[in-house]
Order: structure tokens, then sequence, then C-alpha cells
């Protein structure tokens, strides 16, 4: 019987997805690994969308004062009766996630930061505790939560020092050391990063963070998730009680993201279970620690996708559910040598790289090796082991991060030939007056220039679907002409059609990748396509009344041009 439970899709709410019915695949053994672990201070550093805020709302749920134990029953930390009883809802916690801190201006991130902490003191101090607050500890809250007018109004100095002051005010209340838990505490920097203050953003974190978690008697212990692991020297100075559980180590490696047996059963759950290989081939092959793991916003998603449409295909849903300027980054810095290393990659080749543990984003641009690391370690690539000098063998994970090369590729592409608008006209031109060396001259040229995909493990279909959106692009050019993708026409579907309203002519063509060289086979199959189809049909359709036929053969950074 199907599965009735709701999926949580872009619920991050631990409490909302146990209290509402939500499916829920067990992550309560991290509370188990992390009081065995015993650190002052543990930083979890894994992609986005890998649970991290969801796993951060269960250690809030569990730890804090007042916790509703129910909605731990039947998880795994249940069983362990000793922790639970020792652990469960004894301390006060500050939670801050800041995945939502951004502002094209410093002030406008600083505000956020503010708020976000200013509401964690209303939270606790508007709990029905507020009367048996002293007058001192009245007056200390209200400076943390600082309202004026409806806005939080603390100066630098007050910011600094809050998250340290509001765990002092929590401990002298509850009488237990305060919990703190800072979520996705990279995200300011990356956005103050993009946008010009970032040395500003590094001051303030960095005296938040020393403030809060070194030298601090009112705390207990804090844990802090984030992508990357920016260099302690510059966010962390003098954090000597400090554990970073990164996806290279084997530890909690299982507590982030979806395992094979987790995957297999909520497709068992929903009876589903036939999706496996596709959703495998999608959403897998990331490697943390010594696990494999699926993302787990893929699954989900995908899932739901499929109890309402069972004939759904997989999707693009992680790489589109926010930016990628890193891909777009590198890709723009990208030297002959990296274009090749990128071209191994898409065919499913691995690349030997050194991975630098730690960064600051200020050190990103300085070398083509450290936006390696960064693409490792946000989940663009991940590693299928080492060699025995170290080095790291790099691979894209899935079918869905290897889409979304080819497409950041293209858009690089498309950018790059719009700037040359001279080449692009005669390039056009060519195509209406059948001038086949001067199309073979320029396509070839910009085939040459640009990140191909190697004649290796990638299917022939996806090498033709990636010639054929180059050229798409460089015909997109001319504004005035009807340009068709995939069109259907005749008893078929047309690679491209072009309508060009002087003399109403229409071009079709069609493109084949010359599997082993032979484009002069290649382009026959084209041009007997053509015809047999009878592609011409669509443009007939659509009153032209002269027609070209071209069928053009791609083989690696080479093209052939044939026309009727």
């Amino acid at each position: 019987m199907e599965n009735t439970l709701k999926l949580p899709v872009g619920i991050d709410s631990f409490d909302k997805i146990r209290k509402n019915g939500f499916y829920y695949i067990d992550k309560s053994g991290l509370i188990e690994q992390l009081v065995q672990l015993g650190g002052e201070v543990t930083l979890f550093t894994r992609p986005r969308r890998f649970g991290k805020t969801l796993n951060m709302s269960m250690l809030r749920s569990f730890f804090e004062t007042g916790t509703d134990a129910s909605l731990f029953d039947g998880l795994y930390i249940s069983g362990n009766k000793e922790i639970c009883d020792e652990y469960m809802g004894k301390y006060p916690v500050i939670f801050l996630s800041l995945k939502d801190v951004d502002g094209l201006k410093y002030e406008n991130a600083k505000y956020r930061i503010m708020e976000l902490i200013g509401r964690e003191a209303e939270r606790y101090f508007f709990l029905g505790d507020s009367d048996r607050l002293s007058e001192n500890e009245k007056e200390q809250y209200k400076a943390v939560i600082a309202l004026q007018n409806g806005k939080y109004s603390m100066d630098e100095n007050v910011l600094t020092s809050s998250l340290r002051l509001l765990s002092h005010l929590l401990f002298q209340h509850y009488g237990e050391k305060t919990v703190i838990l800072i979520d996705e505490y990279d995200v300011p920097l990356d956005k103050a990063f993009q946008n010009g203050y970032y040395q500003e953003m590094v001051s303030l974190i960095r005296g938040l963070f020393g403030m809060a978690l070194k030298t601090n008697d009112s705390l207990q212990f804090a844990v802090l998730t984030g992508c990357l692991r920016i260099s302690k020297e510059s966010i962390f100075t003098g954090l000597n009680n400090f554990k970073v559980l990164s996806i290279l180590d084997s530890r909690f490696d299982e507590q982030f993201g979806f395992t094979d047996q987790e995957v297999q059963k909520i497709l068992d759950d929903y009876e589903l279970s036939s999706h496996f290989e596709e959703t495998k081939e999608w959403y897998d092959g990331y490697r943390f620690g010594k696990a494999d793991i699926y993302c787990p916003w893929d699954v989900i998603n995908y899932v739901e996708q499929l109890r309402y449409d069972p004939a759904a295909v997989p999707q693009d849903f992680w790489s589109n559910s926010s930016g990628n300027a890193m891909v777009r980054r590198f890709i723009d810095m990208a030297d002959v040598s990296t274009k090749n290393e990128i071209e191994r990659l898409i065919a499913g080749e691995s690349i030997e790289k050194d991975v630098t543990p730690e960064l600051t984003y200020d050190e990103l641009d300085k070398s083509i090796e450290n936006l390696w690391s960064v693409l490792f370690t946000t989940g663009y690539l991940t590693h299928k082991g080492r060699t025995e000098s170290g080095k790291y063998r790099l691979v894209i994970p899935n079918r869905e991060v290897r889409n979304l090369f080819v497409k950041k590729i293209r858009e690089w592409f498309s950018d790059v030939s719009r700037k040359d608008g001279q080449t692009l006209e005669q390039l056009c031109d060519a195509f209406v007056n059948k001038n086949v060396e001067k199309i073979e001259q320029i396509f070839g040229d910009y085939l040459w220039n640009t990140i191909s995909i190697r004649d290796t493990a990638v299917a022939k279909e996806k090498k033709e679907n990636f010639y054929h959106g180059i050229l798409l692009g460089l015909l997109g050019y001319k504004s005035t002409w009807l340009i068709k993708s995939n069109a259907e026409s005749g008893i078929g579907y047309s690679d491209i059609l072009v309508e060009v309203p002087t003399n109403r002519t229409g071009i079709v063509i069609e493109l084949k990748y010359a599997e082993g060289g032979d484009m002069d086979a290649a382009c026959e199959e084209a041009m007997r396509q053509i015809e047999e189809k009878g592609y011409i049909a669509k443009l007939k359709q659509d009153g032209m009344r002269n027609f070209i036929r071209y069928g053009i053969a791609c083989f690696k950074k080479d093209c052939r041009v044939v026309v009727d």
C-alpha cells in the first residue's frame, strides 16, 4: 500500500516535519555521535541542499530546554536512554541560520544578522519567563533586542558581543550553559565577496564568533555548518577547541544526505521502486568519507513529482535551486589546459588534483587550482579515491551536475560569441549563400576555441545535443530570423529549422556526431534523414518558397558541412 505521508519539499524545520505528518528519514544518530565526539566547537562542511539546516533544527529540538520528547518517538536516538536522560531538553539553545543573510551593501547584510540575533533574544524574553528576570537582566536583554520604532538598532560593538551576552544571560537564568547552533555560517562571507564588502564582513564575523565561541564560560558547546571551510586564520583566530568534519572525514559520513538503502526505502514506501536506477544515475555519486551519498533535495523532489506523475523524468532540481556563480567563475578563468580537463570530466573521466582543505574567499581568483578545491567542497565535483602521491581523483558526481556543466559552458560560449557580431554576420550569410567553406571555417574556429564533449564515455546523442546547442546559439544572433529547435516536421523532428524573411528562404539543418571520425558518412546520413523524414514540410506550411538543406557532421573540435 502506498505511503500517505506528505513529502517535506522545502521544509527544513524538524518540529514541523514531526508534528505535521511529513515523511522523515531518521538522522538522529547524529545526536549520539555528536555527544560521543565531545567537542566544544564543531564545524560540519557539506554542499548546499544536503540537509544541514534540518539537522541543526533537529539538534535544537533535542537539546533545548522544554523540548517535546515525543518528537523523537520511534527514532534511533530514543533507543539510547542514557543520552536522552542526560541531554534531552536540558539546555538553552541559540539557533541562527545565516543562509538568508545577503545584501548588495554591508549595512543591509549586517542588519539581517542583527535581526536574527535580536529575534533569538526576543524568543527567550517573551517565552513567559520575562517576569522572572531581574531588572538588570531585562535591561541586558533589551540591549540585545535593541528595538526602536520596529527596527533593530544595535551598534557594532554591541552586535559583536551580542551572542556572548545572550549566552551569559541564558546561563544565568536557566542555570545551564548555552548551546549555540550557527547554520550556513559562510553564506554572509560568500555574499560579501560577490558584492564587494568582504573585509568588513570578515571583521564582523571574526568578532562575533570570537566573542561567542572562544573562552566563553557560558558555552556548553557549539555546532556550525557551511559549504566551505574558511581559513582558521581569517575567521576562527585563536579557536583551539575547534573540530572540522568535512566531506573527507569518515565520521558522520551518513548523517548528511541519503544512502543507497535510504533511497531504496523511500521509493519502496511510495511504490516507486522501479525508478531506482534513474534516481541513482541522476542524483547519486557523492562521496562523503567512506559513504556513497545521494543529494536529498533531489530525491525528495523527484519522488514528490513521481507520486503525481508516474511518467515524470528526472530534472535538475539541485542546480536550479540557487546560483551557480562558482561554476561560471571557474569556466571564465579556464585556459586551454583547464578546458581540456573540463572536457574529460564531462566525458565521465577523472582528473587528478590537490585539494586545499581551507581557503579565504579573496584567494579564490589567485589560482585556478583554488577553484578546483572549491568545486569539490561545494558538491560540483566529488572524488573516487586518491593517487599514491596524495592527489584526489575528481569526477562529476552524476548526470544532473554534468548537465549543469554543459549548460554553463553553452552560456559562456554564447556570451563570447555575442561579442563577435561581424563574424556571426558572416556565418549567417554563409548559410543563406550556401558557402560551405565559410561555414566550416567559422563554425570550426568556434569549436576549437570552446569546450567540446570528448569522444569517450558520453553517449552519441548527448554529443550531438552539445554541438546542436552551440550552433543554435550562433544562429540566434540574427534577431530577424525565426529559428526552431527539434521542431516537428514531416514524420519526425528536425534538429534546426530556420525561416529567413529575405526571399522567404527556409533552411533545414541536421547535425550528426561522427562516431569514429568518418564525417563524410555522417553528413550523408544527415542528408538522407532530411529527405526520408520530410523535414521541408514544416517550412512549406509556413509559406517558405526557397529551401536549403544542410548536413553537418562534428567530431571533437572539427566539423564538415554539405549542402544539397
